[in-house]
């Protein structure tokens, strides 16, 4: 269980919770990892989630995310929203600290959760309002994702990863 001031259990904070305020949203897949090695465990009439998944930790960086992350202003806080399950957050924090990419906080999908990628981005991006995130801007490639994001009123960049079509 999780109080306030750690927020949800889908939350894990880098080096413990941060202060509301301004902060950036970055997807994972498409965004900052280049998943595209990983698409032909998707293809097909079965699709090999587990497979994919569990081979995200070989994924190459996205180079220019990742200069863009580095260039944001430090008080701004780096929120890591991602649709990932929370089963691979191993994996996940090791590839971050492998390209030692900044972020305050890492949403992941808890185990269960089954509900579309982008009804469980909607719902955490208002948990993130909730808990008093001024949500600036939000960096996505899927298309549905950044339709959301704007709808809850935050801005999004579109960033082209060639998974949707």
């Amino acid at each position: 269980m999780s109080t306030p001031e750690e927020g949800p259990v889908s939350w894990q904070w880098h080096s413990g919770p941060v202060s509301p305020g301004p902060a950036v949203v970055f997807d994972v897949d498409g965004v900052l990892s280049d998943a595209s090695g990983r698409q032909h465990f998707l293809s097909g009439y079965s699709r090999d989630w587990d497979g994919f998944f569990e081979a995200a930790g070989a994924d190459p960086l996205i180079e220019e995310v990742a200069r863009l992350l580095e260039l944001l202003e430090p008080s701004l806080s780096v929120i890591l929203l991602t649709a990932r399950p929370a089963r691979i957050r191993e994996i996940t924090v090791a590839w971050l600290e492998h390209f030692g990419l900044r972020y305050d906080l890492l949403v992941m999908r808890s185990g269960g959760d089954f509900l579309r990628a982008v009804e469980f981005k909607r719902r955490e991006t208002r948990a993130l309002k909730e808990y008093g995130f001024e949500l600036r801007l939000a960096l996505e490639d899927d298309r549905r994702n950044l339709e959301m994001f704007e709808s809850e009123g935050v801005p999004c960049l579109y960033v082209h990863s060639g998974y949707y079509g």
